[in-house]
């Protein structure tokens, strides 16, 4: 990392000039600090560019820097809020293919191991006491929300809330459905 050319190819060159203590920080740090960026970026190119702009951001930021001691702290930060605001503004781009790029969903399970599954699943749920059932069967087979629920039975959310939580406890214990889980 070498500071900026002298000249009119630099705009801010003659301003950098009156920043010495800033050069020798870029070339005594700079090897260590692109090594930072690489770590933050694949691509070495970018790695370059990311740091190029941190040193920008601590550039403008010199006189108010108090202690020098802690500049590798203030340029990996930066480096670290550049590369946060680079990945929230990345492009993402489409590409038109003729073969969807999505595998095959998984294979349908076997009619014969649902229906075990599924006469599994109501025998426990008819060993459940008849409130709990009723809450369990308007929660999740009538697709019914908690406030629902309790209107449908007269009562308050929160013992619909119990009672579901107590009867799905049940439910993971029943040993019928072990082999699910």
């Amino acid at each position: 990392m070498t500071p900026p050319p002298s000249g009119p190819v630099c705009a801010g060159a003659s301003q950098f000039a009156s920043y010495p203590t800033f050069s020798s920080y870029v070339r005594a740090r700079g090897p260590v600090l692109l090594r930072t960026a690489r770590s933050l970026t694949a691509n070495p190119c970018d790695a370059e560019d990311l740091l190029q702009t941190a040193l920008a951001k601590t550039f403008v930021a010199w006189e108010r820097i108090e202690d020098h001691r802690a500049l590798d702290g203030y340029v990996r930060r930066a480096l670290l809020n550049t590369r946060t605001s680079q990945w929230r503004k990345r492009k993402v781009d489409e590409f038109a293919c003729e073969e969807l790029p999505e595998p095959a969903g998984l294979p349908e399970p076997d009619p014969g191991e649902r229906q075990v599954l599924h006469d599994a699943m109501w025998r426990a749920v008819m060993k459940l006491p008849e409130r709990q059932r009723q809450m369990v069967v308007l929660r999740y087979y009538e697709d019914l929300s908690e406030a629902q629920t309790a209107e449908v039975l007269g009562v308050s959310v929160g013992t619909v809330k119990s009672a579901v939580s107590r009867a799905l406890g049940k439910l993971r214990e029943d040993p019928e459905l072990a082999p699910v889980r």
